[in-house]
C-alpha cells in the first residue's frame, strides 16, 4: 500500500529536491511526524528535517497570539463583563459561568468563520425584542434586563478583544482571525515555501489563509478525496472539497484542482459485526487482533468510535500484541484518582461543617486513601457504621486518627467554607502526601492533577469571583475535560489505536472502528449555542449539517487505501447509542463498489445454561467443635429457625459467625423500630429495678405520663435527626404504638387482675438426650414478658410486625421443625420450653402481642384434636411440651449429626 504521504513526499521532490526550504502545514501533530518517518525512509542522504507545523501551531505563528484555554478566556470575560454591566444588573460568577462557556463557543466560532460581529450581534438582540414583544405598555424589569444583555453583546465582544489583543493572548477563533488579517504581513516577513498537506473542513478563516498563500505564488495545497466522492454531487464526504474548487485560484489551467485518487474501488474485505455493549466490542476486537500477522500491525489501526472504550480495549489486547501506540489520552476524570478528587469536591460543595457519613465513608475507603491510612481507613468507617453516625465533623473524624494521619484527614475534611482558594492549595498539598514511589501510573495521575490544581491556583487572585468550593466545582470539572493521562512510546512501530480526529491524513492496510452506531459515528445534532439554526445558515456558520460532513470525510477516506476493514457496532436495543447501524454503513452497503466483499454478521455471546444446585456443606471435625460450643452455650429459637428457614444461613452465621454487614440508618429500620418499642416498654414497666408486682391503674397513668421521654430517648441512639422526613413518621409510630398498648393495657385491667412476674427473662434449659447425644446441648432464649391473669400464666413475645392468631396453631407436629411457615408457633413454644423447665409450673399460656393488631390482644398457641375438628385446644401444658421436646431433639440432632450435612434449601415466600 502506497500511502497518501508518501504520495505528497515523492511529488514534491520531484519539484523540490530539496526540502529544508519547505514549511509544512498538517490538520494534526502526528501527521507532521509520519512526515517526517516517511523522508528518513526514502532519503539516500543526509538532508535538513524541513519546518512542519500543526494548523494551529500555525496559526499561532501568524496571528503572534499565545493560545488561551477555555477557563482563562472565560475568566477574562467576566472581566469585561462587571465592566460594561451596572451593577444591580449582574449576575452571580455560578449563573455566570454556565451560560459564558456557551456564548464563547459562540464567540470562537463567529471569529473563526470571520462573520462581521456588529451585524450578527444585531440580528440576535432584534429577535429577542421579536421575541419578546408584547401588547403591554410596560415590559417588566426583568425581560428589560434580558433584552439589555443581547444589545450588550457587540460591545461584551469588542471589549474582550481589545483585552486579549493588548494582552497578546488568544482564544483560538481570535487567533484565526487575526492570523488571517496579518498572513500577507508574515508572508512578507517570512521565507520559504508553504506546503497544506490532507486538509478537508476548512473554516473561512483557514480558506483566506490559504488562498493568500497560494495567490502569492509561495505555497501548494495536497487533497486527499477519491474521484468516487467527489465526481458525486450528493456525496457528504466530497461536501466541502468541491467547495474549494470554486476559488478563484483554481480557475487557472495550471493550478487545476488535483490530487483526486482512484483507489477506492479497489477490493477490499469489509465485515460488518453487530456486538453487543461496549465490553463485547472491546473483547471482539481483542478476537480480531489475534488473527492477525505479527507483521501486519504495524499497518493496523483500532479506531475507537466512542473513546470512552480505550480503557476495555487496552484490557482486552490479545498476547500476540507487544507494541501499541495510543494517540489518545486517558480523561483525568476517568483514572482511579479522579473519583477521589470528585468525592472531595462533592463532600465540600456544600455550606456545612458536617459531612454525610457515605461520602466520608466513600473517601476513606477509596483505594489511595486506604493505601495511606491502612487500618486507620477501616477503623474510622467501622465506628461510623457501628454508631449510626448520619453526619460528622472535622473534630470527631481527628479524635478517630492517628497522629501520623492528621494531615491527610484535615485535608480531605478540613472547613474550606468561603476558602476555594485554599481548598485548591490543600488539594495540591494532597498529591504530595499520596504519592507512592512504586506506582508509576497513580505517580504520573498525581502529577496531572498537581498541575491542574495549580493551574485553579493562578485562576484565583484576591478579587476572584470565586467564592465557595461549590462555584469552583464546575470550573474544575470543564478543566478537567481539557485533561488527560498520555501514553508515551514510538509512534511508528505496533498496533495504532486511536480516535476518528487522529487518523487524519494517516493510512492503514487493516482498520478497525468501534462504536459505528448512529448517534456516535455521526455524533447528529448536539452542542449548545444561543444562535439559532436559521441565523447560522444565513451567516455561513457550521450547523450539524457540516458536522456529519465532516465525519463522513474521515470515515470513508480511512476506507480508500484499507484493504481489510471492520466495522463494529453496539446491537442492543434501546440502549443509549445502540442498536441502530451508523447511516454511513447504510450508505456504504448502498453503493457497494463491484470488488468490494462486504459480510455483515451478529456475535452473540455464549452464555451457558447451567442447572441451578443447591449448595451441601460437609461437617468437618473443626463444624462439629463448633456446633458443640454452641450447644453448651445455647441454640437460641432464632438461630434454630434461621437453621429451619435454610441450613445454608445458619452454617454461615453461627458456624462461621459471617454476620450481616453493619450499615448506617439514615431512616429507622423495622427491626430498629421494634429494638426502640421494646427497651421503651422494658424501661416503663420496671419499677425502681423491679420485674415482679402488680400491675395498677395508677401503673399504667403514669406510664402515659412517661412514655414519649423515654420514645425520644431511646429513638436518638439510632437516629440523629427525627425531626423531619421517615424518622419522624417512625418516631410518631413508635410512640402510637405505645401509647395504643398502654391504653388496651388499661382497659383489659379493667375486668382482670395482671401480676407481672418477669420482663426480657433469660433463661436457659438442657435438653435432655441420654444417649443419643454425647454432649450437653441447651436451649436459651429472652422473653418479653411473663405476667399471670388470675390464675392463668402467660408468656408474651411483643412483636411490631404483623401476625395473625393462624400463625400460632400447630396442624402437624412433624412439620413445625420443616416448614419456616410455623416460626411464630415454634418461637413461643421454645419460650414455653424454657419456662417449664425454669418456674416448674403445669401449664401456661404461650403468645403474642402484635403492635399492628392489637385489637385482637393476646393471641396464644393453639392446637387442635385432629384435622377434621376445627375445635380450638388452647394454652401449653406437659403433653404439649412432650410432644414439642421430642420435636425440638429431632431438630438439634439434624443440626449436631455429622453425617447429615448442611443444605440449602429454597426459601419459600409466605403471605
Amino acid at each position: 500500500m502506497k500511502s497518501f504521504i508518501s504520495e505528497v513526499v515523492y511529488n514534491l521532490l520531484e519539484i523540490h529536491p530539496n526540502l529544508d526550504h519547505i514549511n509544512f502545514v498538517f490538520p494534526s501533530k502526528r501527521a507532521g511526524r509520519f512526515m517526517v518517518q516517511h523522508l528518513s525512509q526514502i532519503s539516500d542522504k543526509t538532508i535538513f528535517s524541513p519546518k512542519i507545523y500543526s494548523i494551529e501551531e500555525f496559526v499561532e505563528e501568524v496571528s503572534e497570539l499565545a493560545p488561551l484555554d477555555q477557563t482563562n478566556a472565560i475568566f477574562k470575560f467576566h472581566e469585561t463583563y462587571k465592566k460594561l454591566t451596572p451593577e444591580n444588573e449582574r449576575e452571580d460568577f455560578e449563573t455566570f459561568y454556565g451560560w459564558s462557556q456557551t456564548l464563547m463557543q459562540d464567540f470562537n466560532e463567529i471569529d473563526r468563520f470571520l462573520i462581521d460581529t456588529d451585524s450578527i450581534f444585531g440580528y440576535l438582540a432584534s429577535i429577542q425584542d421579536l421575541n419578546h414583544w408584547s401588547k403591554q405598555p410596560e415590559q417588566t424589569p426583568l425581560v428589560k434586563n434580558y433584552l439589555r444583555f443581547w444589545h450588550r453583546l457587540s460591545a461584551y465582544y469588542t471589549d474582550l478583544k481589545s483585552r486579549l489583543i493588548a494582552e497578546k493572548v488568544g482564544y483560538q477563533g481570535l487567533q484565526y482571525r487575526l492570523a488571517s488579517e496579518k498572513v500577507e504581513s508574515f508572508l512578507s516577513k517570512k521565507s520559504g515555501h508553504f506546503v497544506f498537506v490532507g486538509f478537508n473542513a476548512l473554516n473561512a478563516a483557514e480558506q483566506k489563509i490559504l488562498q493568500t498563500i497560494l495567490n502569492s505564488g509561495r505555497g501548494n495545497v495536497f487533497w486527499d478525496i477519491d474521484r468516487v466522492f467527489f465526481d458525486d454531487n450528493q456525496h457528504s464526504a466530497s461536501y466541502f472539497l468541491r467547495k474549494y474548487t470554486e476559488w478563484p485560484y483554481f480557475a487557472s489551467e495550471k493550478n487545476q484542482f488535483s490530487w483526486l485518487a482512484d483507489i477506492y474501488p479497489e477490493p477490499k474485505n469489509i465485515e460488518i459485526i453487530g456486538v453487543p455493549k461496549h465490553i463485547g466490542q472491546a473483547k471482539h476486537i481483542g478476537a480480531i487482533l489475534s488473527e492477525i500477522p505479527k507483521m501486519n500491525l504495524e499497518n493496523t489501526a483500532v479506531v475507537l468510535g466512542d473513546e470512552g472504550l480505550l480503557l476495555p480495549v487496552l484490557n482486552s489486547l490479545p498476547e500476540n500484541i507487544t507494541d501499541v501506540n495510543i494517540t489518545m489520552g486517558i480523561p483525568l476524570s476517568k483514572v482511579p484518582l479522579g473519583s477521589l478528587f470528585e468525592l472531595i469536591f462533592k463532600i465540600h460543595s456544600g455550606n456545612s461543617s458536617q459531612f454525610y457519613h457515605k461520602l466520608v465513608v466513600e473517601i476513606l475507603e477509596h483505594p489511595a486513601i486506604a493505601a495511606v491510612l491502612g487500618k486507620t481507613s477501616r477503623d474510622i468507617s467501622s465506628y461510623i457504621r457501628r454508631n449510626n453516625r448520619v453526619f460528622l465533623e472535622e473534630r470527631e473524624l481527628l479524635d478517630l486518627s492517628k497522629p501520623q494521619h492528621l494531615e491527610l484527614i484535615k485535608i480531605c475534611f478540613g472547613n474550606y467554607i468561603g476558602a476555594p482558594k485554599f481548598f485548591l492549595e490543600q488539594l495540591e498539598r494532597l498529591t504530595h502526601i499520596l504519592k507512592q514511589s512504586e506506582n508509576s501510573i497513580r505517580n504520573e495521575s498525581l502529577f496531572q492533577f498537581n498541575k491542574l490544581f495549580n493551574r485553579l491556583i493562578s485562576l484565583l487572585s484576591d478579587e476572584t469571583p470565586i467564592k465557595t468550593v461549590k462555584t469552583l466545582y464546575p470550573i474544575y470539572q470543564n478543566s478537567l475535560q481539557l485533561e488527560s493521562l498520555d501514553f508515551s512510546g514510538s509512534p511508528f512501530n505496533g498496533l495504532q489505536l486511536m480516535g476518528m480526529l487522529e487518523t487524519r491524513v494517516l493510512d492503514f492496510e487493516t482498520v478497525i472502528i468501534s462504536s459505528v452506531n448512529e448517534g456516535v459515528l455521526p455524533t447528529g445534532k448536539t452542542g449548545g449555542s444561543f444562535i439559532p439554526y436559521d441565523l447560522k445558515r444565513q451567516y455561513g456558520l457550521p450547523t450539524y449539517i457540516e458536522k456529519d460532513a465532516v465525519y463522513a470525510y474521515h470515515f470513508y477516506r480511512l476506507l480508500q487505501r484499507a484493504k481489510n476493514v471492520y466495522f463494529l457496532y453496539n446491537s442492543v436495543p434501546g440502549n443509549m447509542n445502540g442498536g441502530e447501524k451508523s447511516r454511513f454503513i447504510l450508505q456504504m452497503q448502498t453503493e457497494k463498489q463491484p470488488f468490494h466483499s462486504i459480510k455483515e454478521r451478529t456475535i452473540v455471546p455464549k452464555v451457558p445454561s447451567t442447572a441451578k444446585t443447591l449448595k451441601v456443606i460437609a461437617k468437618t471435625p473443626e463444624v462439629i467443635q463448633k456446633l458443640k460450643t454452641l450447644a453448651l452455650t445455647g441454640f437460641s429459637p432464632s438461630a434454630l429457625l434461621t437453621y429451619i428457614r435454610n441450613p445454608l444461613d445458619f452454617y454461615f452465621r453461627y458456624v462461621l459467625d459471617i454476620k450481616e454487614t453493619l450499615e448506617v440508618e439514615e431512616t429507622i429500620a423495622a427491626n430498629t423500630l421494634g429494638t426502640v418499642v421494646h427497651n421503651t416498654l422494658e424501661k416503663l414497666y420496671l419499677q425502681n429495678g423491679e420485674a415482679s408486682y402488680p400491675l395498677t391503674e395508677e401503673h399504667l397513668t403514669t406510664f402515659l405520663e412517661k412514655y414519649e421521654n423515654l420514645v425520644s430517648k431511646e429513638f436518638q441512639d439510632y437516629a440523629e435527626e427525627i425531626t423531619s422526613g421517615k424518622n419522624l413518621i417512625g418516631y410518631e409510630i413508635a410512640k402510637r404504638y405505645i401509647y395504643n398498648f398502654l391504653r388496651s393495657e388499661q382497659k383489659f385491667l379493667g375486668g382482670n387482675q395482671v401480676e407481672i412476674i418477669a420482663l426480657e427473662k433469660e433463661m436457659k434449659a438442657e435438653i435432655p438426650f441420654g444417649t443419643e447425644m454425647d454432649f450437653p446441648v441447651f436451649l436459651k432464649g429472652k422473653t418479653d414478658r411473663i405476667d399471670r391473669v388470675k390464675d392463668k400464666i402467660r408468656i408474651i413475645d411483643y412483636k411490631t410486625g404483623k401476625v395473625m392468631p393462624t400463625e400460632l396453631r400447630a396442624e402437624d407436629w412433624d412439620e413445625i421443625i420443616i416448614d419456616y411457615k410455623y416460626s411464630k408457633a415454634f418461637q413461643v413454644l421454645c419460650y414455653a420450653y424454657l419456662f417449664f423447665d425454669n418456674y416448674h409450673e403445669e401449664e401456661c399460656q404461650a403468645g403474642i402481642i402484635c403492635f399492628k393488631n392489637l385489637k385482637k390482644g393476646f393471641m396464644g398457641f393453639y392446637t387442635q384434636k385432629d384435622s377434621r375438628d376445627k375445635t380450638k385446644l388452647e394454652g401449653v401444658d406437659a403433653g404439649i411440651m412432650d410432644l414439642f421436646e421430642a420435636q425440638l431433639k429431632k431438630l438439634m440432632i439434624e443440626i449436631c449429626d455429622p453425617s447429615i450435612p448442611f443444605m440449602e434449601k429454597e426459601v419459600k415466600k409466605h403471605t
